[in-house]
């Protein structure tokens, strides 16, 4: 099977440079031509991408900051069923990305499928608007009436919309960003240099989103009706779907490479049938095809690495896999491309599972920092009080900040001193946010040993508020605000950066998982930390009343465990081997 590539070809006798005037990362227009420089791709693409995760986060966040008074109040649910109905869904959307990335990566490419589920979303959304709104769907429940029982079908179509809008954001989430990094020319030095800093813009338009929903959304929702409440974020989602494609004519694409799984799956088999194949000690004698281009669509040739060698057998060419039609079976002999890309994503892993336990910390933010805060005095002047979900607002304030001073000053004087190009190497960068979240974790717990000292030292045990402001939260709010700029945004890029090029939307979802772990970890070590510390007739840590409890030893925990992650860490990245890409990408006709 011939490949052609499509890519036109310098004119010996013309004074224009096509290299200059086309991508050479193997992009093309919504037409499957050839991308033009000047006319596609790079910052003016871009302000389409971010408006529609800003609206689509909008969106979000505009349920899940609420939902659990929702389910409380309309539904009349006890406090545990309706926070797992909410940990349940929350937990669906950051697993259904894997759905959508391996449709993405593998059939339809990144734009196709970002349209087809942003439709799906909508349509969600909209699902969940009428259950709020239409009369014989609507929850007839009120706070005060116990006995209110709700129909079958109203109870249906509420959870149908939710987990609609959950297989929505999973063909959404991990490819917006890919896509709006696709916009870049990998090979142009200048639009690299471009990329890193669209990373930092991009977790920038989430955080505006999450702001407008967790102030002004909550807000309607509380005072106004829940049918606004949920009406606001579904128009949101249909101007982020509008944005999307009015960008249309100007976005880059990269094709499809068939199926991830299937390549990984083809390297695995060809490896164990050659268990006892020695691997040449000379490794340009592996397969590889001669072409500049590799066999896999939207991708470049990956030159071989050191380490994981026993995969190395699938590439290494025997009596038994030579073919007479030129003709390999994949699934006998692998390109030298196609068993580094399997390097590349077990590498990946160790740095992806450091990441859960900065997500253990990240979630104490919807938990522990919330009930710390219902204990202390949330007034703001004698006739208004601050919900204490409302300080998650210093976290999203916190990014607004970090984000254009980390883009604009910081990495200019990293550069300086380190040389690299970006201020700091991507594993760097991450490394500096796991500090940063140790940082929050003592600060919390400092706090929490000056409200018990308050409350040992006046007698406040029983008392529901006692007298030391909720402010005093704000420090540990902003320094999870800050390690998000480094260690989340520096995911982002290091996972597009580093996965296989026909692979990048299914890392992408890979590291999304983490925040699904990191709360299903906090769920499991408070799980723990009541049943032992409650033993003997104990109150434990983390009693209702935390006037008699120790959270600040919870959050200790997370510190010593954040530490040891942190160390590990160390080991890994020292270990880590960057992938080396050679050739141009492939492009078929």
């Amino acid at each position: 099977m011939s490949q052609v590539n499509t890519r036109p070809t310098k004119n010996m006798n013309s004074s224009v440079n096509l290299d200059d005037e086309y991508t050479q990362d193997g992009s093309v227009d919504i037409h499957g031509k050839p991308s033009v420089k000047n006319k596609s791709g790079n910052w003016k693409a871009c302000p389409f991408i971010l408006g529609n995760e800003c609206c689509e986060r909008l969106a979000y966040y505009g349920i899940n900051s609420n939902m659990v008074r929702y389910l409380t109040r309309k539904f009349m649910e006890g406090n545990a069923t309706a926070a797992n109905n909410v940990t349940n869904w929350s937990g669906t959307c950051y697993i259904t990305p894997l759905i959508g990335a391996f449709i993405a990566d593998a059939y339809w490419g990144r734009y196709k499928t970002i349209a087809v589920f942003s439709i799906v979303y909508f349509f969600g959304m909209t699902l969940l608007t009428i259950s709020a709104s239409v009369p014989k769907l609507k929850p007839p429940c009120k706070a005060s009436d116990v006995n209110c029982h709700l129909t079958t079908g109203q109870t249906g179509v509420f959870f149908l919309s939710l987990y609609i809008i959950a297989l929505g954001t999973g063909g959404i989430k991990p490819c917006v960003s890919s896509f709006g990094a696709d916009q870049f020319d990998e090979t142009d030095v200048v639009e690299k240099k471009k990329k890193s800093s669209f990373f930092n813009w991009f977790y920038f338009s989430i955080n505006i989103g999450a702001l407008i929903a967790s102030s002004v959304l909550v807000w309607v929702q509380e005072n106004v009706g829940w049918e606004w409440g949920f009406g606001i974020p579904t128009v949101a989602m249909a101007i982020a779907v509008c944005s999307f494609f009015s960008g249309t004519r100007l976005y880059r694409h990269q094709k499809p490479g068939g199926s991830p799984l299937t390549r990984i799956a083809q390297v695995l088999v060809a490896s164990f049938r050659k268990w006892n194949t020695p691997v040449p000690r000379d490794k340009s004698g592996l397969y590889e095809v001669q072409d500049k281009e590799s066999v896999i669509e939207g991708s470049r040739k990956l030159e071989h690495t050191d380490g994981l060698l026993f995969l190395d057998k699938a590439a290494v060419e025997t009596v038994n896999d030579k073919s007479t039609d030129g003709y390999n079976n994949p699934w006998r002999l692998c390109t030298v491309t196609q068993v580094e890309e399997l390097k590349a994503v077990v590498r990946i892993l160790p740095i992806w599972a450091s990441g859960i336990i900065f997500a253990t910390v990240y979630s104490q933010m919807s938990t522990l920092f919330v009930e710390q805060g219902g204990t202390m005095d949330a007034s703001l002047g004698p006739h208004f009080k601050i919900p204490p979900a409302s300080l998650s607002i210093f976290d999203t304030l916190s990014v607004i900040f970090w984000v254009p001073v980390y883009d604009r000053l910081i990495v200019p004087v990293a550069r300086k001193y380190t040389g690299h190009q970006r201020g700091f190497t991507q594993l760097q960068r991450m490394g500096i946010g796991l500090v940063i979240s140790i940082f929050s974790m003592v600060v919390a717990g400092l706090v929490e040993i000056k409200r018990l000292n308050m409350v040992k030292e006046h007698n406040y045990y029983e008392r529901l508020n006692i007298p030391m402001s909720i402010f005093w939260q704000i420090p540990q709010y902003f320094l999870i605000g800050a390690s998000e700029i480094f260690t989340f945004i520096g995911q982002l890029e290091f996972f597009y950066d580093q996965a296989p090029d026909a692979m990048r939307s299914l890392m992408s979802a890979l590291s999304l998982t983490t925040v699904a772990l990191g709360n299903y970890l906090s769920t499991l070590l408070v799980t723990i930390v009541t049943d032992t510390t409650t033993r003997h007739g104990k109150k434990g840590w983390i009693p209702d009343n935390l006037n008699y409890g120790h959270i600040d030893y919870f959050f200790w925990l997370l510190a010593i465990l954040s530490t040891l992650n942190f160390l590990v860490y160390l080991l890994i990245s020292r270990w880590y081997t960057y992938k080396r890409a050679t050739g141009v990408f492939h492009v078929s006709k």
